[in-house]
């Protein structure tokens, strides 16, 4: 950007000319609601489509899960990571493998993952790390007290319980210059 001009995202908030068009918006990005299945064990879900969402950089992908106790899907739209592709299997849970795409506490994590995503606080459907190109390194553990140290994109560490859920990998759609 040159001197003085205001990044597109920062003018729609001002209104005025530059009103931000939220109709055609897909929904807000969050991950599954944690259930016992997620605490426990972990769930299986399918990528159905990666879509781009009207205002934000970072494309969305549509997760479709089987209801864990309805015979029935439920569809999860959530920021999509680096790598992600339709018809691939994410695992959900504290059992999940550390692939990328997947979502487990970080407390399972190893020190150095790179996660996105991530939960301010257990089970708040993840906060952290969700504009396009964006990551947080896990730091490190501590294991008397159930929490974690992580590096958020702004280079701030911050430790948050190690509960809390994120999604392995970058977001997606980095790069951008504006």
């Amino acid at each position: 950007t040159t001197m003085g001009r205001v990044v597109r995202g920062q003018r729609k908030g001002a209104g005025s000319v530059f009103r931000s068009h939220t109709h055609k918006r897909k929904g807000a990005s969050k991950l599954r609601v944690l259930d016992h299945a997620e605490r426990t064990g972990f769930l299986k879900g399918t990528v159905k489509e990666i879509i781009h969402d009207p205002g934000r950089g970072a494309p969305m992908a549509k997760i479709a899960f089987q209801h864990t106790y309805k015979y029935k899907t439920v569809k999860e739209i959530m920021v999509a990571t680096e790598g992600l592709y339709t018809g691939q299997f994410v695992y959900f849970g504290k059992k999940a493998s550390l692939t990328v795409g997947n979502v487990l506490p970080i407390g399972a994590m190893p020190e150095g993952t790179i996660i996105c995503n991530l939960e301010a606080r257990a089970g708040d459907r993840g906060k952290l790390a969700r504009a396009s190109g964006d990551y947080i390194t896990v730091v490190s553990h501590n294991q008397d007290n159930g929490t974690s140290r992580v590096k958020l994109p702004s280079g701030m560490k911050k430790v948050v319980s190690s509960q809390c859920r994120a999604m392995v990998g970058v977001v997606a759609g980095g790069g951008r210059s504006d």
